[in-house]
């Protein structure tokens, strides 16, 4: 059998290290670039380029963006006595589709993961608490994980804050829309209980 030539194998090597590309994924994407058109193909590496040199994290809170402050951070119609807390930049942008959030956000770059080497120092913490006073910040919206690492996040960020006169909320989870409760798992099911509210 023939092997493939090097620069494919070094292609599919390079694709496999993407996020949720498998190496069955890798190789087909690796060899439908070998055989596209070199213009599609050199458009493709020219944007790989420019979005990784223009792009950069906010230095206020972290988000990705092309400009400093971001633009969510530098919006005056913002609200800036709420912050919600997220683990990663692209968190934002799932917020941000729903429409229903117009405070303003703070990155932590990660959770407390004690069995991965993360401690509550290599996250933005004490950047986020620099931002209490100056911005007049009255609530913090915590938004992550539902597992053991984001819970204990959850649990140690809100006693840190507590001293801090500053009201500690955690989004409600429940069931996704559109969703039956046998296909509910029993975490999301006592989240969704937890997080009841009145009807009016």
């Amino acid at each position: 059998m023939a092997s493939l030539p090097q620069p494919i194998a070094d292609l599919i090597a390079a694709l496999g290290k993407l996020p949720g590309v498998g190496p069955r994924s890798a190789e087909r994407l690796a060899l439908h670039l070998v055989q596209s058109e070199a213009s599609t193909v050199k458009q493709l590496a020219e944007s790989l380029i420019n979005a990784r040199e223009k792009v950069r994290l906010c230095s206020i809170c972290g988000a990705l963006t092309e400009q400093d402050p971001c633009a969510i951070c530098d919006d005056p119609r913002r609200d800036g006595a709420i912050v919600c807390v997220v683990e990663r930049p692209v968190d934002i942008f799932s917020i941000e589709k729903s429409g229903s959030y117009r405070g303003k956000y703070h990155v932590l770059g990660g959770k407390i993961s004690p069995l991965n080497g993360v401690e509550p120092e290599d996250l933005r913490i004490a950047e986020l608490e620099s931002r209490l006073g100056p911005e007049k910040v009255s609530e913090i919206i915590l938004a992550l994980s539902t597992d053991v690492e984001g819970d204990a996040t959850g649990f140690y960020l809100s006693k840190r804050l507590s001293a801090k006169q500053v009201k500690v909320t955690r989004i409600a989870y429940g069931i996704p829309a559109g969703s039956g409760l046998e296909f509910t798992d029993e975490i999301t099911l006592s989240r969704a209980f937890e997080g009841r509210h009145e009807l009016i």
